[in-house]
């Protein structure tokens, strides 16, 4: 079943305000609690942030950030699995 075009485009706009939110948020927590840096959480809201504006500029045909957060997707991946 085809999910009609308003639904995907609405799923698309919220992976990309997820995305700007969860990155927003990962900085603002290592900023003001710096040993944040190291936590899961941090690694995770990076890297879901990531993936979610990459899906968002990749839809828009927005290629330099959709290859920007591609990059941070595989360094938040990086980070997470070291």
């Amino acid at each position: 079943m085809r999910w009609p075009c308003s639904i995907m485009n609405k799923l698309e706009e919220g992976f990309g305000w997820y995305g700007f939110l969860a990155i927003v948020g990962a900085y603002a927590g290592v900023a003001i609690y710096p040993w944040l840096a190291s936590s899961i959480v941090y690694k995770l809201l990076n890297l879901t942030g990531a993936i979610g504006l990459a899906i968002i500029s990749g839809r828009k045909k927005a290629w330099q950030p959709a290859a920007l957060n591609t990059t941070w997707t595989f360094l938040a991946l990086i980070s997470l699995f070291r």
